[in-house]
């Protein structure tokens, strides 16, 4: 059985074309991107362009150009929040953002550089959108949400928000949304977003990157080689050249691309998960975190136990069971402080594509025995 359910923190398995195509670039085809001009550079660099094109495919954009490949999504916010933040600027987030953008956010505030703060939102963690206009300012330069919480699953709406902000740049983090949930960023009028490759698109660690829509108003966070404008000593004007410093991971892009190429039909249906979702929350010994509203659920969500601790529960189902799951709080406290669990978190499940309704089952089963 499938027992993995830690995918939040990265997908497991991964389809058989990942590990395929990157074995196939280190032993057989080679190849950097963008450097020189005979058939192996090239070829690997037009791989590297139809990831790219796949890519906006996935978001819901036309304008595949603007769209940065770093290592992960984690380097894509730190690129747009501190390219984009300038002096005296004010930010507004959700509740629930994870470290990737709190904490660079609060380095900018810790240097005295922009003041930030969170949204009104609803006990979910959804934010208000019909309050969004008065916590908005002269200064304010960037709202910032995540799409999908890694802690309950809620999902926001981006166009609505976007809607209620105007002309102000919108930045959603897509790290667990993309390959789940549909993303359309030219229809939200998105003006920046984050993704990564190795959560729900099932592609490997060390891909991601950035969407944006506004290169402009982002200042580079690294500086270096790109293959392009070598005779200049500063960075290209043009992108993504402007934003891609340094030779980029192309065995982990050729592993991104089949996996996007090659994704799985999902092996359980909506109505399997909302079954064990509703099973779970029957029982009055635990709270569970999730979505108020099932449309806006993504596939994980979270238990807290009346008496036993978030570790304690993983050891348990992992020693009795042989469940993986997570515990703690999942590198987003502002979060767990919104849903009542902060400081001592809660145990994460996070399903895959390839879960059946058996494993669900189990799974269920599991989560009852343990919580008598």
């Amino acid at each position: 059985m499938n027992l993995y359910f830690d995918n939040c923190a990265t997908s497991f398995p991964k389809p058989a074309a990942v590990a395929e195509a990157m074995s196939r670039h280190l032993n057989e085809t080679g190849g950097t991107y963008g450097r020189s001009a005979y058939p192996r550079i090239l070829n690997s660099t037009r791989l590297v362009e139809e990831c790219r094109d796949q890519l906006a495919g996935w978001m819901g954009t036309t304008q595949a150009d603007k769209i940065i490949l770093t290592a992960n999504a984690t380097t894509a916010l730190n690129l747009m929040i501190q390219g984009i933040c300038k002096k005296g600027g004010h930010v507004l987030t959700s509740a629930m953002e994870h470290n990737a953008i709190a904490r660079p956010l609060q380095h900018l505030c810790q240097l005295g550089l922009i003041e930030w703060e969170q949204l009104d939102s609803a006990q979910d963690g959804r934010i208000l959108a019909d309050k969004i206009a008065t916590r908005l300012r002269s200064n304010t330069i960037l709202v910032a949400v995540c799409h999908m919480s890694n802690v309950n699953g809620m999902a926001q709406s981006p166009g609505e928000i976007k809607r209620a902000i105007g002309e102000i740049p919108l930045l959603v983090d897509a790290s667990q949304s993309l390959g789940q949930f549909p993303v359309e960023v030219d229809r939200w009028g998105v003006d920046f977003l984050a993704f990564t490759g190795h959560k729900s698109l099932l592609g490997p660690t060390g891909t991601g990157g950035a969407f944006l829509r506004h290169p402009e108003l982002v200042e580079p966070l690294l500086f270096g080689g790109t293959g392009s404008r070598s005779d200049s000593l500063s960075m290209p004007a043009f992108v993504p050249d402007r934003f891609e410093a340094g030779t980029p991971n192309i065995t982990g892009i050729h592993g991104l691309n089949a996996a996007l190429k090659n994704r799985p039909v999902s092996c359980h249906s909506s109505d399997d998960f909302a079954a064990l979702l509703s099973e779970v929350k029957a029982n009055k010994n635990y709270q569970v975190r999730c979505a108020d509203d099932f449309s806006r659920q993504g596939k994980l969500f979270s238990v807290v136990h009346q008496t036993l601790s978030s570790s304690e529960l993983a050891q348990r189902f992992y020693e009795e069971y042989g469940i993986e799951s997570r515990a703690g709080l999942h590198c987003a406290p502002l979060a767990h402080r919104h849903l009542g669990s902060f400081p001592n978190g809660d145990c994460r499940f996070s399903l895959s594509p390839y879960h059946t309704p058996e494993e669900l089952n189990f799974l269920a089963k599991a989560i009852h025995d343990v919580g008598k």
